[in-house]
């Protein structure tokens, strides 16, 4: 490569360095000149007590990123996937992802009581309408409350009595060393995930030939089929933040198994779909499950 450094785009929290460092590591196995990780302030970051979809959506943990990717400041973006638009930018290419933390859900509790053990009405926190619909089918007693920020400001206002419990990714808190902290992990089945829930995903412009050909040396095959699946989901419904859609796969042998979740703009409806296909098949599997819960929902999950 003829680039004498590497500019990494990232936000500025403490778990997106810690991503960032993840993939300049990676990178400098097939790299050896400098690499310079650069923050970015998001608006996202900056305001944590409104729900990202009265903000403006998803877009606003990456909008900043991608402009400063587009005018050529940087030569890569690193994102939490799940944080992402389902959809590229005009210009930018995602094609690039870290093998996959665990992506299953966690709670926190100050108690150290597990959800069926939480006393009636007690406060759980959450940014996310799909985890507050998938915990109210389990527990309609309890109440639930908006919580943004980071990791450890959720988690100080938690143990400042705010909340009797969070919900949380359990990648970030394993990221964090924080693994300590969870009272309870649920699997997949339990909560289906957010679409590319646990993973890293590397971002660079559509025309930077040098770019790509670097990152496809860090893409995890087996990683990049699931979350593009998942994905798939989300880009048939078409949805937003306010969107309570999860998506989850494996691969097993020369086979993906996906299975998506979806729920009226209220909660009181669930959708649910799963199908297998061979591994070459992946986008299909999603276009499928999406297709099948729109057709289900009848477009009761979007205003």
């Amino acid at each position: 490569m003829k680039r004498n450094k590497l500019f990494i785009g990232s936000r500025a929290s403490k778990l997106a360095l810690i991503y960032a460092n993840k993939v300049k590591n990676e990178i400098s196995k097939h790299y050896n000149k400098e690499i310079i990780i650069k923050d970015i302030n998001t608006t996202g970051d900056n305001k944590i007590d409104i729900r990202l979809s009265e903000l403006g959506g998803k877009g606003l943990f990456s909008k900043n990123i991608e402009n400063e990717l587009l005018n050529k400041n940087i030569d890569l973006a690193v994102h939490a996937l799940k944080d992402l638009p389902s959809f590229d930018t005009e210009g930018l290419v995602t094609n690039c992802f870290l093998k996959r933390n665990n992506s299953n859900e966690v709670m926190i509790s100050n108690s150290n009581k597990k959800l069926n053990d939480l006393v009636p009405g007690s406060i759980v926190g959450t940014s996310s309408f799909r985890r507050e619909f998938q915990l109210k089918r389990i527990r309609k007693d309890l109440n639930f409350k908006l919580i943004r920020g980071n990791v450890d400001t959720r988690i100080r206002k938690l143990k400042n009595g705010e909340y009797d419990a969070i919900i949380l990714a359990k990648a970030g808190l394993s990221s964090l060393n924080l693994d300590k902290e969870i009272t309870q992990e649920f699997s997949n089945n339990d909560l289906i995930p957010s679409a590319g829930q646990g993973t890293i995903a590397v971002q660079c412009r559509k025309d930077d030939v040098e770019i790509i050909e670097l990152l496809n040396k860090i893409n995890h095959e087996k990683t990049s089929i699931c979350v593009k699946a998942e994905r798939e989901v989300l880009k048939v419904l078409d949805g937003d933040c306010e969107t309570a859609v999860g998506a989850t796969s494996k691969i097993v042998n020369d086979k993906i198994y996906l299975s998506g979740e979806l729920f009226s703009i209220d909660g009181s409806r669930r959708y649910f779909y799963e199908t297998s296909k061979k591994l070459s098949d992946f986008h299909m599997a999603g276009e499928e499950v999406g297709k099948k819960l729109k057709e289900e929902s009848q477009g009761n999950y979007k205003k």
